[in-house]
């Protein structure tokens, strides 16, 4: 039997080739048959976790709420370091100093990912604008969605705290931070479903230990980590609760 393997969309382009290393040093340390299936978008990620064609999975916080509580999937692993947050940017010339200064008409360039977009609409509240008065404008990237910053296509828009900083100083050089959030808790996390349910302490075991290696170390460095840390279930549950009350 092969088992399924995928990744958050919100992982930047140029780790494609450092996701397929990981799967193949993952592969011969389980002696397990899996195949890594990457998706163009959250959507399309969602309709094969609905279709069950999904086993293990680095999730982002709101596909953990779906897969740990509808679907049976168990936290098993995060990335060591500080939780997940996102910014609202604009050009670092805008006259826009801050999110009350938006107004009806504002365009905001974003991705599809779920959790940045819900936290930012969030962040945008002070400016009291609703889907009415937003322009949203859909980017397949987070280097996309810079790019309509740049070329003035758009006033705002989202991004997550790691991909800001990932991009080059002369990029963020011409941007500007208008907010950032502070949720603290919300995480992406390596899950792992029903039909590994039997190996899920072993890969624990596994991940949490990739960085005594020198191969390991340079695969996680790759991918953007220092290691893996264990999650307490509780950890997870309380994150999804803070989900669930931000999207209500």
């Amino acid at each position: 039997m092969t088992f399924n393997f995928t990744v958050s969309p919100s992982f930047p382009n140029e780790r494609i080739s450092d996701w397929y290393i990981f799967n193949t040093w993952l592969q011969r340390a389980l002696s397990l048959p899996i195949h890594l299936e990457l998706y163009g978008s959250f959507g399309a990620q969602r309709v094969a976790i609905e279709e069950g064609k999904v086993d293990l999975i680095y999730a982002n916080p709101f596909d953990a709420s779906l897969l740990v509580r509808e679907k049976g999937f168990r936290a098993i692993a995060r990335p060591e370091g500080p939780p997940d947050e996102m910014v609202v940017l604009t050009r670092a010339d805008s006259p826009i100093l801050e999110i009350r200064d938006l107004q009806p008409g504002t365009r905001l360039a974003c991705s599809d990912d779920p959790c940045v977009n819900t936290v930012g609409r969030i962040l945008l509240e002070p400016a009291n604008l609703n889907d009415s008065t937003i322009v949203e404008q859909r980017r397949e990237t987070y280097i996309q969605v810079a790019r309509a910053l740049l070329r003035d296509e758009a006033d705002v828009g989202f991004m997550p705290l790691e991909a800001f900083e990932g991009l080059s100083p002369l990029i963020r050089r011409d941007l500007r931070a208008l907010v950032q959030s502070e949720v603290y808790v919300i995480r992406h996390v390596f899950l792992a479903g029903p039909a590994l349910a039997e190996r899920a302490d072993e890969l624990t075991a596994l991940l949490v230990s990739m960085h005594e290696s020198d191969k390991g170390r340079n695969i996680l460095e790759a991918l953007g980590a220092r290691s893996w840390q264990p999650v307490q279930h509780e950890d997870v549950e309380f994150m999804i609760d803070i989900i669930s009350t931000l999207t209500q």
